[in-house]
């Protein structure tokens, strides 16, 4: 059997008396563009901090590539791109400094770092401001410049955590074709979004974390099948949306406002 390029078992993480995130398992093929979804607050981000050794998990074990990760997993971390939730950019730098001071980092040939970085700010469209300190940008335009940072050394397993938040229609385009065009080249993807026709354009497979708890996992064929549609006679051959499959499973579908706003109602 081929190895899984992301596999956790009895994943757990938890702050003092909150567990954020609760015995989870899940695998990920290699080459595959996995969606990881969940509502605000239900453990997506702590997952993927985890996933990217920037937090230890309290119980569990991660395996990335087939090998035992950890936050001191330097060699595996070499092999991975990370989007995390806060960008954590250095913005007293310029955007081609800063590319280039990652693709150092990743220990790419100061010809690769600097050839990469032209290629990457071309691509992006944020190569006619050279001058611009990344603390000018605007939140799009410090998006564009973490995804480059995370692909610059050409990872084989990327993880992003909201990488469209911000990001205008036409540059979100280009930035899904580049993702695409990753799966294509047999990398891995884990995308957390809230905007699920993304994921579900994206993704061939996801996985549903709720209140830290994974209460799906598998194919988007094989949730379509175990949620029940709500569509009566000739229209339950419809297939489900994901939406519908993501509100059913967490509990959400046919959930009524409890209250109205006076000035509102």
């Amino acid at each position: 059997m081929t190895t899984p390029a992301i596999a956790t078992r009895g994943l757990t993480r938890r702050f003092g008396g909150f567990t954020a995130v609760d015995n989870v398992s899940f695998e990920v093929a290699t080459g595959q563009f996995f969606g990881f979804l969940g509502p605000n607050g239900a453990g997506k981000s702590t997952t993927i901090k985890m996933l990217t050794g920037l937090l230890e998990p309290s119980a569990g074990s991660i395996e990335i590539l087939g090998q035992t990760f950890s936050a001191s997993a330097l060699d595996l971390k070499r092999q991975i791109g990370v989007v995390p939730e806060g960008m954590a950019l250095l913005n007293r730098l310029t955007g081609s400094e800063y590319l280039r001071f990652v693709g150092r980092m990743y220990g790419l040939d100061r010809d690769t770092a600097n050839h990469r970085t032209e290629e990457l700010l071309d691509f992006m469209q944020l190569a006619n401001e050279p001058k611009k300190l990344v603390a000018d940008f605007s939140h799009g335009m410090q998006k564009k410049l973490a995804l480059a940072a995370a692909v610059i050394h050409g990872p084989r397993v990327l993880f992003l955590d909201e990488p469209f938040e911000g990001v205008d229609a036409i540059a979100a385009g280009t930035l899904k074709a580049m993702l695409q065009g990753m799966i294509h080249r047999g990398a891995t993807i884990f995308l957390t979004s809230h905007v699920l026709e993304i994921v579900e354009r994206l993704c061939s497979h996801v996985a549903i974390i709720h209140q830290g708890r994974l209460v799906a996992n598998g194919s988007l064929e094989e949730l379509r099948a175990g949620v029940a549609s709500p569509l009566p006679g000739e229209d339950r051959e419809q297939k489900l949306t994901l939406e519908e499959i993501f509100l059913s499973t967490v509990g959400a579908e046919g959930r009524e406002v409890a209250q109205e706003l006076s000035w509102l109602a």
